[in-house]
């Protein structure tokens, strides 16, 4: 029996809405073991390790595809989407160093909350009012979580993570816009080398280079698992899911990502939630939720 369009779609949506599910599973490990990393590789210079092993791997296995890319397409077509994403990440890692792995990636995920927002600033797509009640409401699961939670308080970290996840929001926005101009392998390739080249940057001005010496063979593991699977795999997960889903639902599935990264810090780590945490954690959850699922 011959399939329909209609089941064809339902069969590309499923397995986009996949990749996403595979994304949040790796990154769900990798925070936790970013921090174990930073006990012995200053931050900095390793994200500027990371990202350039991932770039590297792409241009070793997909360099022409890369290159006809960046001559082809206009420049804002990639670069705008891979400064956001390289400066994310980078903020990313710097609150993981500065705070608990587990309100990193709660905080991180509110970027599905504040997509639309983005969304209907740059590009003046529709933004419903269910959008605001949500983002209200998601403050006081933020207070339980960061204030309430039995871990380090609001601080710093927290702070930084906000702004990643107000990145990471352009990131899909700004993506999802361009992604049929670049392919998604040279899209995840050129976000990479953005990536690289922001946290070298930075490394240069507060670390005054990359120093890996103290780094140990377990760090250098670490070190290849985010290269590899979290940042090629990663971004190329996610690139590929935006040509077939909105950046909305991409968003919405990524809110898998804390429950994962709060069971492995559990394991690795040793990070536990009070009841108010755990608490605050499910309003975040609910109204990411919410947010994710309003019709345009």
């Amino acid at each position: 029996m011959k399939k329909s369009i209609g089941d064809e779609n339902r069969g590309y949506r499923f397995g986009a809405e996949m990749l996403i599910v595979i994304q949040s599973l790796v990154y769900g490990f990798g925070d936790p073991i970013s921090k174990i990393a930073f006990e012995v590789v200053p931050v900095y210079s390793m994200m500027t390790v990371r990202y350039s092993i991932a770039f590297l791997f792409c241009a070793a296995v997909f360099g022409k595809r890369i290159v006809r890319t960046v001559r082809s397409v206009p420049v804002k077509s990639w670069l705008i989407p891979g400064l956001c994403i390289g400066m994310s990440y980078v903020l990313n890692n710097i609150a993981l160093d500065l705070t608990e792995a587990t309100s990193v990636a709660f905080l991180r995920s509110l970027s599905v909350v504040i997509t639309p927002a983005l969304a209907f600033l740059a590009f003046r797509k529709k933004y419903r009012w269910q959008h605001i009640a949500a983002q209200i409401l998601v403050l006081p699961g933020m207070y339980l979580l960061c204030v309430r939670g039995g871990l380090s308080g609001f601080g710093a970290g927290e702070i930084t993570a906000l702004c990643a996840a107000a990145l990471m929001a352009a990131t899909l926005v700004f993506t999802g816009r361009y992604i049929d101009e670049v392919d998604p392998v040279s899209m995840t390739a050129l976000q990479a080398g953005c990536s690289a080249l922001i946290a070298f940057a930075g490394s240069l001005v507060v670390e005054g280079g990359v120093h890996t010496q103290n780094a140990t063979p377990k760090a250098w593991l670490i070190i290849l698992y985010l290269a590899i699977l979290c940042t090629f795999l990663g971004y190329l997960l996610q690139n590929l899911a935006l040509t077939k889903i909105s950046d909305r639902e991409v968003s919405l599935l990524q809110s898998l990502c804390p429950v994962m990264t709060a069971v492995f810090a559990f394991i690795l780590l040793g990070e536990k939630l009070s009841a108010a945490g755990i608490a605050g954690a499910v309003i975040i959850i609910i109204c990411i939720s919410v947010s994710a699922i309003i019709k345009d």
